[in-house]
């Protein structure tokens, strides 16, 4: 069981902080949610947050609006502190202060072109970006608290049956055969830092993304 803190930066709520939320729980606007907001544009029961793996795991419950995490539409995602959680009109920041500074800490002097930034539109805007920067102002600095905001390369998943990791090695396969066809394909122009591809090629790019994010569904979806 993992105690979690959720702390609201936008919305009706704005400035509560549920602390020390014993997992699993849901959120949501009904009576029944361990984390209830007033919030119209949240559904009943929007979603779950649980440990698995010893790993903090959010659920989507087929809200009508969806949730979001860093700016990214999701079914399922592993929470990490300093992860900004969009829902309705609402933005939740995960983790407490001291759990948010201990992150910021084991990143300083992240590689950040090993991972993909989110920019500040993909994230939040306005009033709340600035309770963001309030909230994570640790006295680090600009490049550390950026590297919360980078996707790094995740791990392989542990625990795997051999079914399991053979379904998942055969997925990834698939996906590195294509992007291999692709790169090789690709095209420079004499001394120019362009690169092309043919239309062929560019629909065969579109249609592997495509399938990743059907991949992202289905695996997203609640049981």
């Amino acid at each position: 069981m993992a105690l979690v803190t959720l702390r609201v930066l936008d919305g009706a709520d704005r400035g509560r902080v549920f602390e020390d939320v014993a997992t699993p729980f849901t959120v949501g606007r009904e009576e029944g949610n361990a984390v209830q907001l007033n919030d119209e544009r949240i559904s009943r029961f929007h979603l779950k947050i649980q440990e698995d793996q010893d790993q903090v795991v959010l659920t989507d419950l087929q809200s009508t609006n969806g949730t979001k995490v860093n700016g990214e539409s999701v079914q399922l995602s592993i929470l990490r502190p300093g992860d900004i959680i969009s829902l309705g009109r609402t933005v939740l920041l995960f983790g407490s202060r001291f759990e948010i500074a201990q992150r910021l800490a084991s990143l300083r002097g992240a590689d950040l072109t090993q991972g993909v930034m989110l920019g500040d539109e993909d994230l939040l805007a306005g009033s709340t970006s600035m309770a963001l920067e309030m909230e994570l102002n640790f006295g680090h600095p600009p490049e550390t608290r950026a590297a919360l905001r980078t996707i790094f390369p995740p791990p392989l998943p542990k625990g795997l049956t051999p079914g399991q990791a053979a379904q998942l090695a055969e997925l990834l396969h698939f996906c590195h055969l294509r992007l291999r066809g692709l790169i090789q394909s690709a095209r420079s122009k004499g001394r120019s830092d362009a690169v092309t591809l043919d239309q062929r090629q560019w629909q065969s790019l579109l249609d592997l993304q495509d399938r990743l994010a059907g991949y992202l569904r289905a695996i997203g979806e609640p049981s």
